[in-house]
């Protein structure tokens, strides 16, 4: 069952941290390092997801062609194919996406517009939350003092 994504942005908030594809992965770096991010929305205009551009993808061509690659345009590594949600997918659902994709950052859209990015992360400290919540009432009905 799990929450609606809607829930997980009402707490962490609505931005993202996006990039041109004709950006260079230098300022990819940067943008990644400014927002304090592990990927980042690949948009011409902040509001259509084109790709997602991530650490791994980045430090992946610096292993294979070295320093010159950061002179590349993120639009040359970008993962095309992104798998995005909306606002109503459940977490649990968003799960079970992320790990038979093998990804770790899913873009929010509604409406054809981007509104969001849901990390692995966020899911694991919603769930631990859930879970410290779950042993407090379980606690105060074992004691009494609920």
């Amino acid at each position: 069952m799990g929450i609606p994504v809607s829930t997980i942005l009402d707490r962490k908030g609505h931005d993202v941290g996006t990039i041109a594809p004709g950006a260079t992965l230098t300022d990819a770096v940067a943008e990644l390092e400014r927002f304090n991010v592990g990927a980042l929305v690949v948009s011409q205009d902040d509001r259509h997801v084109e790709g997602v551009v991530s650490e791994r993808d980045i430090v992946r061509r610096l292993a294979e062609t070295g320093a010159d690659a950061l002179q590349e345009t993120v639009g040359s590594i970008m993962s095309a194919d992104v798998t995005v949600c909306d606002r109503s997918t459940s977490t649990n659902d968003l799960i079970v996406m992320m790990t038979e994709r093998r990804i770790r950052h899913v873009p929010v859209v509604h409406d054809g517009a981007l509104i969001g990015i849901v990390s692995i992360g966020d899911i694991v400290k919603w769930r631990m939350e859930e879970l410290a919540d779950e042993a407090k009432q379980l606690e105060d009905y074992v004691t009494g003092s609920y």
